[in-house]
């Protein structure tokens, strides 16, 4: 064993130890009365055309937004530390998400109703090719396009140019994925399989979920005491009251206000929070419009889904939780000085936002959602599916971490932020 001297003993405590969070900039007004603007003109027009259900979602989504960003909550960076350098803060946080919001959505899916009488049903889907093949490429395309999908539509609500080109791709791909799926669920695959089915109920299936979280965050507290990762730079943050309009949430409070607003989702519209049909619709919806294609031919926009597509984007939940939570973003990161627009981007670093937003969108589509539906929603609905998601997800994740510098980005670091 190296003994290090005093000096180095000091140093080294030194590295380890993040500096003090710096002071938020200025609030911009501009910028945060032109997303309060938009945000009640959408919530106006939804509350006329759609009623208050629909309404309620679109603020639910704003509150979405606003604890994305002041907690600077994400999924790619959390897999990427890990995977790069063994710091597992951002994943703890992860099983905080899941565990409460499985505990929050417990008496509801087990009821299989809403105290408004709303029915109420988690996403449970099949295990099979489409599955792990759909979210291997969405975790490869995480480390390339620079966002998961919840972390796409804050930073572009934020002023990310970059993310911008990713969330393009998103809908492109997720659009191709929907035009492809009948192939896809022709392929073979286990039948869903729901945990509370195979523990004796959902209080069996709830306790081996919450067990298996448990044990996740404890390998990960191994995982960082081996390889001694540094720590993650705080971020600029407002102090006292102010803090809760400006930001920065610590992660634990921005997991739990996520999963209490992921249960409003839940109540309101009957199923967990979801993001990426909303990108397929918005897809197909285009593609008709411009003649490329006749979206009611495929098997996605079949059955039920058929007057999803006929209808406004207004109508379907995801699109207006996503509405929400870029104008939530919006609004949040004026709030704490931080919209910036990002006006030149590299040529490598755009071509990988666009392919990483493709990978993802299609991998969503082939993987039954993405981190938000898939992984967050299937393993809080007590799903199987959810966990093997997040398994291939993360071979995904390791795959890309390989690629990013053919695209420019740099080598992952601990310190890196969240998008």
């Amino acid at each position: 064993m190296t003994t290090l001297t005093q000096p180095e003993r000091v140093a080294e405590r030194g590295r380890r130890t993040p500096p003090p969070a710096p002071a938020a900039p200025p609030v911009q007004r501009g910028v945060a009365l032109a997303g309060v603007a938009l945000a009640a003109g959408l919530l106006a027009v939804t509350l006329v055309t759609q009623g208050v259900a629909q309404a309620a979602l679109l603020l639910l989504g704003v509150g979405l937004g606003f604890g994305l960003f002041h907690s600077r909550f994400g999924f790619t960076s959390a897999w990427r530390q890990l995977v790069a350098v063994g710091q597992g803060r951002a994943l703890r946080a992860h099983t905080l998400l899941i565990a409460t919001t499985a505990i929050l959505f417990a008496p509801f899916l087990s009821a299989g109703v809403s105290p408004t009488g709303v029915d109420v049903a988690g996403y449970v889907s099949p295990v099979g090719v489409g599955l792990l093949v759909g979210a291997t490429l969405f975790g490869f395309g995480m480390q390339i396009g620079g966002a998961c999908a919840s972390g796409t539509l804050y930073a572009v609500g934020s002023g990310h140019t970059a993310i911008l080109l990713t969330l393009g791709g998103f809908v492109a791909g997720a659009t191709v994925g929907a035009a492809h799926i009948g192939w896809w669920e022709e392929r073979p695959a286990l039948e869903p399989v729901s945990l509370a089915d195979v523990f004796g109920g959902p209080w069996g299936g709830l306790a081996v979920t919450l067990a298996v979280l448990a044990l996740i965050a404890g390998a990960t507290v191994l995982v960082g005491r081996r390889r001694n990762p540094p720590p993650v730079a705080p971020v600029a943050t407002a102090t006292g009251v102010a803090r809760a309009l400006r930001g920065s949430w610590p992660l634990w409070f921005g997991a739990l206000a996520l999963a209490v607003l992921n249960l409003g989702v839940l109540l309101v519209s009957g199923a967990p929070w979801g993001v990426t049909t909303a990108f397929a619709l918005w897809g197909s919806k285009a593609a008709g419009a411009l003649g490329i294609a006749d979206p009611s031919t495929w098997g996605f926009w079949s059955g039920d889904k058929a007057a999803v597509l006929q209808g406004s984007v207004l109508a379907e939940s995801t699109s207006l939780t996503n509405f929400g939570i870029m104008t939530g973003a919006l609004i949040a990161s004026a709030l704490a000085g931080a919209f910036t627009l990002h006006r030149r981007v590299p040529g490598r670093l755009a071509a990988g936002a666009v392919v990483g937003g493709l990978l993802m969108g299609y991998g969503a589509r082939l993987a039954y959602g993405c981190n938000i539906g898939a992984y967050l929603g299937g393993i809080a609905s007590l799903s199987l599916h959810g966990w093997v998601w997040g398994v291939m997800a993360l071979l995904g994740t390791w795959i890309g971490l390989r690629v990013r510098p053919f695209f420019g980005l740099s080598r992952p670091r601990a310190e890196d932020g969240v998008c």
